[in-house]
């Protein structure tokens, strides 16, 4: 009878301690064109104005912030938790965070925002919300996108490449739970207008390198990339200039774990274009985060106990009919508002000890 007890008691503290184990959700999710209805000489914000080509009125804003924050309050009840690290993309500027985090729906959250104002031509930025009873916020940086000292081999002629503007990367350092976490969130350069993937190459160079800095300056650092890459995967930014691995295995001290890489390879995506799935919006781990001894933080399996990653979607934000049935339902389609909310879906990750 004795022995009994002790097993159960043993039991019991395992399931106690198991119970309080603490896991933290980090997630991107590109916004897909979050503008104000007022006008900004230095934003490329003219057809986001209420007699712009979109009528961008503050109906249709306040229908965008609504479903953004619908997908943001989906993924809580979802996960049964907030996110304590959320980076988006496709911002206008600060207001229209400022709005968003202030929504009835994740105002509870108490997000906190760090932002920067980018050159992008576009006028668009990136940020990242965190959870402060979470994420000690220490420091950020927002990093710019230049030439200067790049192996990838450059298309653009020098007057190409002076005229050449595109989003900031933003980096902010924290801690969580003890343990110091640097996240960089991107926007790499669109394949619009025929774009070449050295641009969005050069991209990934400058926050890999970015990041062994930080590695070298910090001892024992976990870091976390994120963001809209604009390339799959297995392209060359993410495969080769990144150092992305499609398994933990495969991740050596010199390089990141991609979880997205598998799944993408599984056919999952997080946008649809003419009939084919990408998955752009990827979010990458260092080995100190993807290979962490017992008690440190550490990326978890989340979907059927095979994939580090997952693509959140919900009937609600998929093209129930049409022709793009079964796609990310977007705020536009052919140039009419149809209420949707992006043309993207957000991907997440989560790490615990």
């Amino acid at each position: 009878m004795k022995k009994i007890i002790i097993i159960l008691t043993a039991l019991l503290l395992a399931f106690s301690a198991q119970a309080q184990k603490k896991s933290y959700v980090v997630g991107f999710y590109n916004l897909e064109n979050l503008f104000d209805i007022y006008d900004d000489p230095a934003k490329n914000d003219e057809e986001f104005l209420p007699d712009g080509k979109n009528k961008w009125t503050e109906e249709r804003y306040n229908i965008k912030l609504h479903n953004m924050a619908k997908v943001i309050r989906a993924m809580k009840d979802d996960n049964k938790r907030w996110h304590t690290l959320l980076g988006i993309s496709e911002i206008e500027n600060r207001l229209v965070v400022e709005d968003l985090v202030s929504d009835p729906q994740i105002a509870e959250a108490n997000y906190q925002i760090v932002h920067y104002d980018s050159p992008d031509r576009r006028g668009v930025d990136v940020a990242l919300l965190y959870k402060p009873e979470q994420f000690k916020y220490l420091d950020s940086e927002s990093i710019p996108f230049t030439f200067e000292g790049s192996k990838v081999e450059i298309t653009l002629d020098q007057a190409a490449q002076d005229y050449f503007r595109t989003r900031d990367i933003l980096v902010v350092r924290g801690m969580i739970d003890g343990e110091q976490i640097a996240v960089y969130v991107t926007h790499t350069p669109s394949r619009r207008g025929g774009k070449g993937g050295d641009l969005r190459s050069r991209c990934m160079e400058i926050i890999y390198n970015h990041s062994r800095e930080l590695e070298a300056k910090y001892p024992g650092i976990k870091i976390i990339v994120m963001g809209d890459m604009n390339d799959d995967p297995s392209d060359d930014s993410q495969s080769i200039w990144m150092h992305g691995r499609p398994t933990i295995a495969e991740t050596t001290p010199e390089d990141f774990f991609n979880p997205f890489y598998t799944m993408h390879a599984d056919g999952y995506g997080s946008l649809a274009y003419q009939g084919k799935w990408n998955l752009f919006d990827i979010i990458h781990v260092n080995y100190n985060l993807a290979v962490a001894p017992q008690g440190g933080l550490k990326i978890q399996p989340i979907v059927k106990g095979k994939y580090y990653g997952r693509v959140f979607h919900k009937p609600f934000m998929t093209q129930q009919s049409g022709q793009y049935k079964g796609t990310p339902f977007r705020t536009f389609s052919s140039g009419a508002f149809i209420g949707g909310f992006s043309d993207h879906y957000p991907t997440y990750i989560v790490i615990s000890k």
